[in-house]
């Protein structure tokens, strides 16, 4: 039973760890997408109100860098 238990927790945790990374990139190319539209407003001379939104959104937290970190807090822990 224990090592039932212990597969299980390891597909559990196989499938959280591969839930964090493809959320990490998803919001890596949201980031891009964001300051791609944002660029194209700027050009065209449109003013949103969501520049400073846009600025904060945009900061680059490349994903290898959160995973690094996490990885750390887990060695911790």
């Amino acid at each position: 039973m224990l090592i039932s238990q212990n597969r299980s927790q390891a597909a559990t945790d196989k499938r959280n760890d591969l839930d964090l990374h493809i959320t990490l990139l998803a919001e890596h190319e949201l980031a891009r997408l964001i300051e791609m539209v944002s660029a194209i407003a700027q050009i065209l001379e449109i003013r949103t109100g969501a520049e400073q939104e846009v600025a904060e959104i945009t900061k680059d937290v490349a994903p290898e860098v959160v995973l690094k970190e996490i990885e750390k807090q887990d060695r911790r822990h």
